[in-house]
């Protein structure tokens, strides 16, 4: 028998709000029976984990030890704008001058992750190990 991942539960302040800004991330629809204020939220990524938001009392106060990698449709650094756009916010920049790399981004209550480039953008380029 072959053990899956069921979710990638994140800790939070506000599941609710989390869950949304993660749904507009990945383009899908905030779940049918998540509402503002409930303590638990998921977001069903399209051909990915599904990520679970789960409210706790507490803030977070370091470095997460586990962190998504996000791989874009569409190029790196309009992706960053997007993200940004979306209230994520620029934490450290890896990017190279031959294109690789790759940006370290917050979600709306700290939790880091990192954007990658595109497919696109990796076969048309170097190919060096990702962030």
């Amino acid at each position: 028998m072959k053990t899956a991942v069921s979710h990638v539960t994140f800790d939070c302040r506000d599941a609710y709000a989390q869950a949304a800004f993660w749904c507009q991330v990945f383009d899908v629809p905030v779940d049918a029976e998540d509402h503002p204020g409930d303590p638990e939220a998921i977001v069903r990524v399209e051909g990915g984990p599904t990520l679970l938001f789960v409210q706790v009392p507490d803030d977070k106060a370091v470095k997460n030890r586990v962190h998504l990698d996000l791989r874009p449709g569409i190029p790196r650094d309009e992706e960053v704008e997007r993200l940004r756009s979306l209230g994520a916010t620029q934490r450290d920049d890896q990017r190279r001058p031959d294109g690789t790399g790759w940006v370290v981004m917050t979600d709306p209550e700290g939790n880091e992750f990192c954007v990658e480039r595109s497919r696109a953008e990796r076969d048309a380029g170097p190919r060096p190990a990702e962030g």
